[in-house]
């Protein structure tokens, strides 16, 4: 069984001082017990499952979300101070007792439920079951306090060795960007070298080959003048000679002008007239 003690201070009286003690089987929605205490006088009583269902009905509720408000209001104790209100009346000789329990809101509030507790015949038994509940309440209090403080002096042993170890590993990664930088420099420098030494190549091979250009360009340059040159002196000899071809007339023409040309003399009529003068008289005789 489980059970919850707090302090609660009545509307009716805010001055006065209340003990409410809450015990349940296994939730409170099943049903709880209630035990009320000012310190000399005593009143239990119990709130079953169909009350609390029947009390949800009326407020037209879900049990749920009933049931959790119920939680709050007797069991959150001071988490929920003003949040919920107590009344607390009396008879006369202190036999029953009317315990209601409400809830807050801004323009009023509603009831949650009540009951009439019954006065307990030895109150200082229920005192003494209070005070003992309240000592084991705080032995278990004190025992997970001191759980949680050597936890926290444990977690604070590590996190300073952590911090230590960081520490370490901190001035190990400035060690190794130190050596990192310093090979980069290294590295950037031989690159740079480098990069001037193939800058210097490609400019001289820049100027090589203007120089290379400049030769070839003149080199065909003077071709292209030495050819023009072969060519007029070629055209210059081939006139000459066409002018000589067509100023001296063919054979046939030749022959033809000197058959034609009246100062030609006929050479066969002389070599004859030679014979006929060469031959001797007794020829001429025979002949005739």
């Amino acid at each position: 069984m489980e059970k919850t003690l707090n302090r609660i201070h009545p509307v009716s009286d805010p001055e006065a001082t209340y003990f409410l003690q809450v015990s349940w089987e296994k939730d409170l929605g099943t049903g709880f017990g209630i035990m009320l205490s000012d310190g000399q006088c005593a009143w239990t009583g119990t709130v079953s499952e169909a009350e609390i269902s029947r009390e949800a009905a009326d407020m037209e509720m879900n049990r749920e979300k009933y049931v959790e408000e119920l939680k709050k209001a007797l069991i959150a104790g001071e988490e929920s101070a003003g949040k919920y209100n107590f009344a607390i009346s009396r008879d006369e000789e202190n036999m029953e007792c009317h315990f209601s329990y409400e809830r807050n809101l801004n323009d009023g509030s509603f009831r949650l439920g009540s009951l009439k507790l019954q006065k307990v015949s030895s109150p200082a038994e229920v005192v003494k079951e209070l005070i003992g509940y309240s000592l084991d309440c705080l032995g278990r209090l004190q025992a997970k306090n001191e759980y949680l403080q050597n936890e926290n002096e444990r977690l604070f042993n590590d996190w300073r060795d952590a911090e230590k170890r960081l520490e370490k590993c901190v001035e190990a990664k400035e060690e190794i960007e130190a050596d990192l930088y310093n090979r980069f420099i290294l590295v950037l420098n031989e690159k740079k070298a480098k990069i001037r030494n193939l800058q210097k190549l490609l400019h001289e091979a820049k100027e090589s080959a203007t120089d290379a250009k400049c030769t070839r360009d003149s080199i065909a340059t003077t071709q292209m003048a030495t050819g023009r040159e072969n060519d007029y002196d070629g055209s210059t000899d081939e006139e000459s000679e066409n002018l000589t071809q067509a100023s001296l007339p063919s054979a046939p023409e030749q022959r033809d002008s000197l058959l034609g040309s009246p100062d030609v003399i006929d050479t066969a009529p002389r070599r004859k007239r030679r014979q006929r003068t060469a031959k001797p008289d007794g020829t001429g005789a025979k002949m005739a």
